[in-house]
């Protein structure tokens, strides 16, 4: 049975205001929360099917209804204008019920406010609202084959046929994609400029009068078996001049704004699902009689210790947030990716050894446990989005002042 820690809540000075929204979201997720969808484990939410679907969209109908939709928009652009304290005790206050907050995803979280910072007052009128009542939903066309950390070789190319642009390419890493009916994508449209010049940021539909629009997904099987990401092959796709975000040939610097929005943490509350991981962990160590071995009990208290270092981490961020101070990134995010990337890497490899030799066996048509998901997921969080080694160096050189790496 997966447990919240008991504790006094820690005394933060937020504000009245901020005090007042925690209250109302808590009495409103009382009346509201459904109870299928309490203590939902954290894989579920990776890509859900059939009944586990089924109870989330309608949960997500819910939320929109009730405005806890892309939250930290300005209200004159459909959201509630949360700051960053507001949005931590919102994600808290979820976490408190047990249920998952649900958000509009790649839509919420990055087109939406590239289109807000970059869009004309058209697109904003007509995108926005479709993000946020679920019509449009995205995934990424960025990464290449030939173009991952050096996003600006990219060789997806983009022609004007009148009022429209045709895309032809190939993108690789697409996550999202067997949810989404839109894509953001970055496009070459002036092959005689400089490297980082001459990119257009494209929304290109996915379907056009009800037949596919030149994109093909091509899901890659992962070791979980199954398909998060897919390569992308995109033959004489369409989209109008309309959907060029920030103007033709100036597709970098909108690419950079949703990259920044990617690259921003949720450090205030992500030790939620670790706490989270943690009960479970602990509920398989007392199915196996562990909870008495002197050797499994120190084990779980470095666990402990580790989701409770998280937190206090989060709450200093939010205190400073707080105050008004904007937390730099840099050696600071590098740190706290080494940390719970290590942490959850840790944590899943005791899991399997309390597990033990059935570790090593998977169901019919290769159905693997949540912890054996977690296992194989977890290898690849010390590569994506930097690898450990690539953190370390940043701590090294921009909070130690160590030499930088010698490099061939």
């Amino acid at each position: 049975m997966i447990q919240n820690l008991s504790r006094p809540e820690e005394h933060l000075e937020l504000g009245e205001a901020a005090r007042a929204f925690q209250l109302e979201v808590r009495e409103w997720l009382a009346e509201n929360a459904p109870e299928e969808l309490r203590s939902v484990e954290v894989g579920i939410m990776r890509r859900p099917r059939g009944e586990a679907k089924r109870l989330l969209d309608a949960w997500a109908d819910t939320l929109h209804e009730a405005g806890y939709m892309c939250v930290a928009w300005p209200r004159e652009y459909g959201g509630r204008g949360l700051t960053a304290v507001e949005v931590a005790l919102l994600n808290e206050e979820f976490h408190r019920a047990g249920v998952p907050r649900i958000t509009r995803a790649m839509g919420e979280q990055l087109v939406g406010p590239s289109i807000i910072a970059h869009g004309t007052d058209e697109q904003k009128a007509y995108f926005l609202p479709r993000i946020i009542d679920g019509t449009d939903r995205y995934c990424q066309g960025f990464s290449e084959p030939n173009a991952g950390s050096d996003l600006a070789s990219l060789r997806t190319r983009a022609v004007i046929d009148g009022d429209e642009l045709v895309i032809n390419g190939q993108k690789v890493w697409t996550s999202n994609w067997w949810s989404a009916n839109m894509m953001f994508c970055l496009c070459r449209t002036d092959e005689e400029a400089p490297k980082h010049k001459g990119i257009s940021y494209v929304l290109i539909p996915l379907e056009v009068d009800g037949e596919r629009n030149g994109v093909e997904f091509r899901p890659i099987k992962q070791m979980t078996g199954e398909g998060h990401f897919a390569e992308t092959f995109i033959t004489d796709a369409r989209a109008p001049l309309f959907n060029v975000v920030g103007g033709l040939n100036n597709g970098w610097r909108v690419a950079m704004t949703t990259l920044g929005f990617e690259r921003g943490g949720n450090a205030t509350t992500q030790y939620a699902q670790f706490e989270q991981e943690f009960w479970r962990l602990v509920d398989l160590a007392r199915e196996r009689g562990k909870l008495d071995d002197p050797v499994w009990r120190e084990r779980l208290a470095w666990a402990y210790s580790n989701v409770e270092v998280m937190r206090y981490g989060g709450l200093r961020l939010l205190n400073a947030l707080a105050a008004g101070r904007e937390p730099g990134a840099g050696a600071s995010a590098s740190a706290n990716k080494i940390r719970w990337t290590e942490y959850e890497r840790r944590l899943a490899e005791l899991a399997l050894e309390l597990v033990g030799p059935e570790a090593l066996e998977v169901g019919d048509d290769y159905k693997l446990s949540g912890w054996q998901q977690t296992f194989l997921h977890t290898r690849t969080h010390v590569i994506w989005g930097g690898t450990a080694e690539i953190q370390r160096n940043i701590i090294a050189e921009r909070e130690l002042g160590l030499p930088k790496e010698a490099r061939s």
